[in-house]
């Protein structure tokens, strides 16, 4: 768990990728990317598991919604909501 006041050592998309490939393709132990590179196995372990999940480590997006994907959201409600009216009306008439 992480203390108060810690500073975390940033890695970047591509070296991340490389580790990665290093331990799946290159079979190294995570030991050894650990004392080579300096990130512990954990994280090392938790890229990997991502990576095989995924297919890739940038795929995923966190975090909130941007204004543009809330107002496509609210578009498709909208559009489902008039769908579901529709069946209502369609399902009145035939009875």
């Amino acid at each position: 768990m992480a203390s108060k006041g810690q500073k975390f050592k940033k890695v970047a998309l591509e070296e991340r990728i490389r580790i990665v490939k290093e331990k799946i393709d290159g079979g190294k132990s995570y030991q050894y990317l650990d004392d080579q590179y300096g990130i512990s196995k954990k994280t090392i372990e938790t890229w990997v598991y991502i990576y095989r999940r995924d297919g890739g480590l940038d795929i995923k997006k966190k975090g909130r919604m941007s204004e543009k994907e809330k107002a496509d959201y609210k578009t498709r409600y909208e559009i489902l909501k008039k769908y579901l009216d529709y069946l209502k009306e369609v399902e009145q008439e035939r009875k």
